[in-house]
C-alpha cells in the first residue's frame, strides 16, 4: 500500500529518501537512488519498496519511518502505516491499586510503548481527570476516607487507543484500626497497612488472608506458605475456596517495590474438622512468636557475621566458544537475593583471562579474618580434570588448556590465607574432562578447615543446562537455587533441598544433578546476621567496595542554541552501565531535536545496536523491565558493557541535532563529557 502511495513524482519516495537522510546512516547515495529509480523497468518492481529494503537493513525504525511521512505531509501514507503499526502500542508499566492513609499524595503510572505522538488521558470511573495527560498521575487524598475510587488510564496515537488496567485507590483514616499507628505520610519505603490475621478452618471452607500497603512506587505482593512461595498468590488477598488439611500451616506476605521490601507478621492457620486442640507443634509455634521464652534458644549460639562478601561472574559471549543466554539472567537473580541476606556483592559480565584474575584478587581484598562468609558465584563454560575444576574465561581459545583457565582450588587457597569464617563456591557449569588438557596443576597445599562448601549445578563428567522460558534463559541450578537462597537454613540443609528439586525435573533426569561436597562442621547458614565491628578494617573494606558501585552523577548540559539536555546513568552490573540523554527544555522556534552519544572509547567495544535507542527494550537487555522504571520517559538509550575494560577515564560526545521552524536541514552542536570511572572501572581490572 505505501508502495502505491509513494511511486510517484510529487510527494514520493525521493522525498522520504531526502527526509530519511537526515539521520546520517539512512542516507542514500546516488548509487542507491538510481538502482531504486531503475526498478520501475521491471514488470513489478517499485523504487518505494526498494528503498524501505535498504531503511531496513540500516535498523530504520518504523517510528522513525512514520515521522518521515508525517514531515513530509503525506497524511494518506501516514494513516496508513499507522494503522499497520496500531499494535505497537503497548503499555508496559500497568497502574496499580493501593491503599493510602487520608491526607498524603498518591502516584499512578502508565507508560506505554508505540508510534510517536502517543497521548495519555486519565479517568475517574467514566469521566476524564482534568489536566491528567501525562504518564503520572498524581491524586490529592484529603478528600474524606470512603468507597474506593477507580481510575484508568487510555494511551493515543491518532485514533488509535489501548487502555491500562483499572487501579482502584481506597482512602484509609489515619486513625482507624487497620492503619499501622503512628503512621507518618512522608515516611520513605512500604508501610504495611493492614495485617494478615491468623483463623481456624473446617475443611471445605474458604481461607481469605489479606495484606495491604502503602509505597512508591506502588507496592507488589507475593504470599509464602511455610515460608515458601504460594503460586500465582501475588495480590493483596488470598483466597483459597475449598480448603483441605493440605492448606494448614504458616502464612506471610512479602511486600516490595522497586526500592523496598518488608514483611508482614507471619499468621497461623489451622484446618480440621474440629475444634482445634493444644499440642507440641501449637506450643513450639508459639514459643517461637514470643509468647513463651522458657525454651527459647539463647541468642548466643546464633553465629555473628561481622561482613559477607560475594563475588559474582558470568560468561556468555565468548570468543571461540558456543554463546551462552542464562548467565545474565542468573547473575542478576542470585545478585538480587544475596543483597537482601546483606553481602557486599559485586557482579560482573564477561570478563577474559586476566580481567577474571584482576576480580578475584580485588575480591580477596575485601576477605578477611573479620569476613564471616565469602561465597564465589560463577557461570558460564568450564571443566574438571584431575579434580580441579577450572572457570573459561571470555578470550579462551578453541583448544584451551588450565593454563589459559582460572583454577577453582586456587582461589580457594587464596581465601583460606585471609581467614575467612565460611568459603562457598557456587560453580554453575560443564564438569567433563577437557581432553586437551592432561597438565595437572600444582596450586599448592589446602589447609585443614571445616568451613568448605561446594556447591556444583552437575556431578562430574556431565554437562550443565539452560532452561529456556520465552525470551529469558536460567540455568536449571539457579532455577531451583534462588526458590531456596533466602531460607533460614544451614548452607548445606539448603543445598540438599536444592538437589532435591532439580531431581524433580523430567528434562535432565539423568543428565543433571547436584553435588555437594562440604567439611562444615558448624552450622552456618547464609541468612546469619551481621555484627559490625567497626574497626579500621571494616571501613577499608567498605570502601573498597563502595568504589565498585558508584555511578557518576546525574547532569544538565546547556548548548549555545538555548538546549538543555539531561545525562542520567543507571547500572546493570557493576561492568554494564546505561546512559540515556533527554531534552529537558527547547527555545519555541526549534521544532524538533534529540541528542545522541558518539565517539565512546574504541576499548569498550559498544555494539552500536545497544545506543541511542528510543526505548529501553530496543536495548535487548533482559533486565529492561529492572533498571527502566527509575528513568524518564522521552529519552534515548545506550548501554555500555566492559567497564572493566576502560584504560582512562570514560568520555564521549554528547551529539545535539536540531532543526528550526521552517527549515528542513538539521542543524548539529557537540559537547565533550567526561564522567570520570565509574562502577567497577574504579578498581583498573585492567
Amino acid at each position: 500500500r505505501l508502495c502505491e502511495l509513494l511511486d510517484n513524482a510529487g510527494l514520493g519516495w525521493r522525498k522520504l529518501a531526502e527526509l530519511a537522510g537526515a539521520e546520517k546512516r539512512f542516507k542514500c547515495s546516488a548509487e542507491e537512488l538510481e538502482m531504486c529509480s531503475l526498478k520501475v523497468l521491471e514488470p513489478r518492481g517499485s523504487p518505494t519498496q526498494c528503498l524501505l529494503q535498504l531503511l531496513a537493513e540500516r535498523d530504520c525504525t518504523l517510528r522513525y519511518l512514520l515521522g518521515c511521512l508525517e514531515r513530509m505531509g503525506h497524511e494518506q501514507a501516514c494513516r496508513v502505516l499507522s494503522s499497520a503499526v496500531q499494535d505497537m502500542i503497548r503499555i508496559m508499566v500497568q497502574p496499580e491499586s493501593q491503599v493510602v492513609v487520608e491526607g498524603t499524595q498518591v502516584s499512578l503510572t502508565c507508560c506505554a510503548t508505540g508510534p510517536p505522538g502517543l497521548t495519555y488521558q486519565w479517568f475517574c470511573g467514566r469521566q476524564e481527570v482534568p489536566g491528567a495527560t501525562s504518564p503520572e498521575l498524581v491524586i490529592d487524598t484529603a478528600t474524606p476516607a470512603g468507597q474506593p475510587e477507580w481510575y484508568i488510564c487510555r494511551v493515543n496515537c491518532g485514533a488509535t487507543f489501548t487502555f491500562s488496567r483499572w487501579a482502584h485507590v481506597q482512602v484509609e483514616k489515619s486513625s482507624s484500626p487497620s492503619s499501622a499507628s503512628g503512621y507518618c505520610p512522608t515516611m520513605a519505603g512500604l508501610q504495611i497497612l493492614r495485617q494478615p490475621q491468623p483463623c481456624c478452618l473446617a475443611e471445605g471452607d474458604t481461607l481469605a488472608l489479606e495484606c495491604r500497603a502503602i509505597g512508591n512506587p506502588p507496592p507488589q505482593y507475593q504470599w509464602f506458605r511455610n515460608r515458601r512461595p504460594v503460586e500465582g498468590a501475588q495480590a493483596p488477598q488470598l483466597q483459597v475456596k475449598l480448603v483441605t488439611t493440605a492448606e494448614r500451616g504458616s502464612y506471610s506476605c512479602r511486600v516490595f517495590n522497586l526500592f523496598h521490601e518488608v514483611w508482614s507478621q507471619e499468621v497461623d492457620v489451622e484446618i480440621g474438622e474440629g475444634p482445634r486442640q493444644t499440642s507440641v507443634t501449637s506450643y513450639l509455634l508459639c514459643c517461637q512468636a514470643g509468647v513463651s521464652h522458657s525454651i527459647a534458644t539463647p541468642p548466643s549460639t546464633i553465629p555473628a557475621a561481622t561482613d559477607k562478601v560475594a563475588l559474582l561472574i558470568g560468561n556468555m559471549h565468548y570468543l571461540h566458544h558456543k554463546q551462552l543466554q542464562a548467565p545474565i539472567v542468573d547473575v542478576h537473580a542470585l545478585s538480587a537475593l544475596l543483597r537482601q541476606l546483606d553481602f557486599k556483592v559485586v557482579s560482573l559480565l564477561d570478563l577474559c583471562k586476566a580481567e577474571m584474575q584482576m576480580a578475584v584478587d580485588e575480591f580477596l581484598l575485601l576477605l578477611d579474618k573479620g569476613v564471616y562468609a565469602g561465597l564465589l558465584y560463577y557461570a558460564g563454560h568450564g571443566y574438571e580434570n584431575f579434580g580441579n575444576s577450572f572457570m573459561v574465561p571470555t578470550d579462551a581459545p578453541s583448544a584451551y588448556t588450565s593454563e589459559h583457565c582460572l583454577c577453582v582450588q586456587w582461589v580457594l587457597r587464596e581465601m583460606q590465607q585471609r581467614h575467612t569464617g565460611l568459603n562457598i563456591f557456587l560453580l554453575d557449569m560443564c564438569r567433563k574432562r577437557n581432553l586437551n588438557d592432561d597438565v595437572i596443576p600444582q596450586v599448592g597445599t589446602l589447609e585443614v578447615t571445616a568451613n568448605i562448601v561446594f556447591g556444583y549445578a552437575t556431578c562430574a563428567d556431565a554437562e550443565a543446562y539452560e532452561l529456556s522460558q520465552g525470551e529469558l534463559s536460567n540455568g536449571i541450578f539457579v532455577t531451583f537455587l534462588k526458590r531456596w537462597l533466602l531460607e533460614d537454613e544451614k548452607i548445606t540443609v539448603l543445598l540438599d533441598k536444592v538437589a532435591e528439586d532439580m531431581g524433580t525435573l523430567e528434562i535432565t533426569r539423568g543428565r543433571q544433578a547436584l553435588e555437594l561436597r562440604s567439611n562444615l562442621s558448624e552450622r552456618r547458614a547464609l541468612t546469619d546476621p551481621i555484627c559490625p565491628p567497626g574497626q579500621d578494617e571494616s571501613s577499608a573494606r567498605n570502601l573498597q567496595w563502595a568504589k565498585a558501585h558508584v555511578l557518576p552523577e546525574s547532569q544538565h548540559l546547556y548548548f549555545d542554541c538555548g538546549v538543555t539536555v539531561q545525562l542520567g546513568f543507571a547500572a546493570e552490573f557493576s561492568n554494564i552501565m546505561i546512559i540515556y540523554t533527554r531534552v529537558v527544555a527547547a527555545p519555541k522556534d526549534i521544532t524538533k531535536c534529540e541528542a545522541r552519544l558518539t565517539d565512546i572509547p574504541e576499548e569498550l567495544d559498544v555494539d552500536l545496536k545497544c545506543t541511542n535507542k528510543e526505548s529501553p527494550e530496543e536495548l535487548g537487555s533482559p533486565l529492561v523491565p529492572v533498571w527502566s522504571l527509575g528513568c524518564p520517559s522521552c529519552c534515548l538509550y545506550s548501554r555500555i558493557c566492559g567497564l572493566q575494560k576502560l584504560r582512562q577515564e570514560l568520555a564521549f560526545t554528547v551529539c545535539l541535532q536540531y532543526r528550526y521552524q521552517g527549515m528542513d536541514d538539521f542543524v548539529e552542536e557537540r559537547q565533550r563529557v567526561n564522567v570520570g570511572r565509574p562502577l567497577i572501572a574504579k578498581l583498573n581490572l585492567r
